[in-house]
């Protein structure tokens, strides 16, 4: 459940300007501010069931859109890129390791 939720937060990040505010209304409430269903449809005057669904097609949109843009997925690649160049280098192929990850990170775009 940690993982959805990390995942989630992440995809609600990178994409929350391509949500109606109502979604992003939802979404802030349930991932980041950690508001159970019953107290999002208390807030919004809705039922409890309005509220599940519309974050259940929510997720279903944000899985689209990482789907297409792989924004998330560029992201995580940049990191582990990132933690090889800050990990001790071997002194005698220390060119050849960073050319090969200045290629991975260019390879991203």
């Amino acid at each position: 459940m940690l993982e959805k939720t990390t995942r989630m937060n992440y995809l609600y990040d990178f994409y929350q300007s391509l949500l109606t505010p109502k979604q992003s209304s939802y979404m802030s409430l349930y991932y980041l501010d950690d508001y159970s269903l019953g107290e999002i449809a208390e807030e919004y005057h809705v039922s409890r069931q309005a509220v599940y669904d519309n974050i259940k097609r929510t997720e279903a949109m944000l899985e689209e859109y990482e789907e297409k843009l792989l924004l998330f997925h560029k992201f995580q690649e940049r990191a582990k890129i990132i933690a090889k160049l800050k990990s001790n280098f071997q002194p005698v192929s220390l060119k050849e390791q960073y050319e090969a990850l200045l290629e991975e990170l260019e390879k991203l775009d």
